[in-house]
């Protein structure tokens, strides 16, 4: 099934995306589109952590969420989905809250992290377990009451702008002495408008997309 990307990249760099191993936490608007990019690239050793169910209101932006998903756990669906595409990829799901109190039960020979959580807490703490394991992270800043996908792109934590989400992390990232140079995906739309945060399918569903692109572009880059 991946016999384009093979003729594309060709078999070596192919075989490296394969046996990449990813942590996706997150699997709803930015992290669904994450992680069916991955599926569909080659990546075979997926972890995913998320806790919540499919709502009604995902139907929007989220491709876990269908009619018949609703209240389901998002992992399950994604799982299910998974082996619909390649039944041989491994994927672990875990359905919970990622925390300070849990994360360091999580496996430590993780390749990259994919941060398409909501809560900054938790984005400070998988930070935290990145660089204690020495393993490269990008990190999904605030993409929601955006409009303009085109203005998303991938840049580093300290140097976005018009993005107070990534703002308050890099503050607590700094006051925690850790790396403020690690790569997010964001955008430069000032937010569309202010309070209860909204969004459309298109700006969630590029910036998970890009991290992708960003992850296997680093992956077979000439050394």
């Amino acid at each position: 099934m991946y016999d384009r990307i093979i003729n594309l990249i060709g078999i070596d760099a192919f075989n490296k995306i394969k046996n990449t191993k990813i942590l996706l936490v997150g699997v709803g608007g930015v992290g669904s589109f994450a992680y069916e990019a991955l599926i569909r690239s080659g990546f075979q050793n997926i972890t995913i952590i998320d806790k919540d169910k499919v709502e009604i209101t995902n139907l929007n932006r989220q491709l876990v969420a269908t009619l018949d998903t609703i209240n389901k756990a998002k992992v399950d669906i994604a799982l299910d989905k998974a082996l619909k595409i390649n039944e041989n990829i491994k994927i672990k799901a875990v359905e919970e809250f990622l925390d300070k109190n849990n994360i360091n039960g999580l496996d430590k020979d993780f390749d990259y992290i994919i941060d398409a959580c909501d809560t900054i807490n938790t984005k400070l703490e998988l930070i935290r377990f990145a660089e204690s394991n020495n393993i490269k992270i990008i990190s999904s800043m605030g993409v929601g009451n955006r409009v303009d996908a085109s203005l998303i792109k991938i840049s580093r934590l300290d140097k976005t702008n018009n993005d107070p989400l990534a703002k308050s992390l890099r503050k607590l990232v700094r006051e925690n002495n850790l790396n403020s140079k690690i790569p997010v995906v964001c955008s430069e739309e000032l937010p569309y408008k202010k309070g209860e945060v909204n969004s459309m399918i298109t700006s969630p569903g590029i910036a998970g997309l890009l991290m992708v692109n960003y992850i296997i572009n680093d992956i077979i880059k000439p050394c």
